[in-house]
């Protein structure tokens, strides 16, 4: 039987699709407010779901194994839904912009395919207070990146969402290369 907290996790996983699909319309202002309120939603259940299972005890493997997951599907599809309708542009860089979006997948990847490798060398990477500020930081810039498509103009929010998205972009680098030196050690 599930416990609660990967019934959360499990939840988040089968809402990107619907994330998506709100975000995918151009210029519909109620689909990306839906699409925000859905998003922090998604956020709201990622912080509980750890809270419960950390409190309750049920951390459990399915747990460790999904949560994850469910935070790169849900940063992927978003960071690649508003590329391609083009909402990664703005002021100085135009669609530069993008690049930030990039850094962040492919450090996803990376570091995915990393861990995998360490633990099957039973070596333990965790989570570093940095790379939790990080994803706090891209977190917050997407919200704000979907909350900026829900307003009828160019607004601050959307600056703010693409300004966050180059601090996560710049964390992640620094990030990577921490976990990159941990894994280098183990690597013949």
């Amino acid at each position: 039987m599930l416990k609660l907290p990967n019934l959360l996790t499990l939840s988040r996983i089968v809402a990107v699709p619907l994330l998506a699909a709100l975000l995918w319309w151009p210029a519909w202002q109620a689909g990306y407010a839906l699409a925000f309120v859905l998003y922090c939603l998604m956020g709201i259940t990622d912080y509980f779901d750890g809270l419960l299972a950390r409190s309750s005890g049920a951390v459990s493997k399915l747990g460790i194994f999904l949560d994850p997951i469910a935070d790169k599907i849900m940063v992927a599809a978003v960071i690649l839904v508003l590329t391609a309708k083009g909402q990664l542009t703005g002021p100085v860089v135009g669609d530069l912009h993008v690049v930030a979006g990039l850094i962040i997948l492919i450090r996803e990847i990376a570091v995915s395919g990393l861990r995998e490798f360490l633990g099957g060398l039973q070596v333990s990477v965790p989570v570093s207070r940095l790379a939790k500020w990080k994803t706090t930081l891209q977190l917050v810039a997407l919200g704000a990146l979907i909350l900026a498509g829900a307003l009828p103009a160019e607004t601050w929010i959307r600056l703010c969402g693409l300004a966050s998205l180059w601090g996560a972009a710049i964390l992640t680098l620094v990030t990577g290369w921490d976990y990159l030196r941990v894994g280098l050690r183990h690597m013949d």
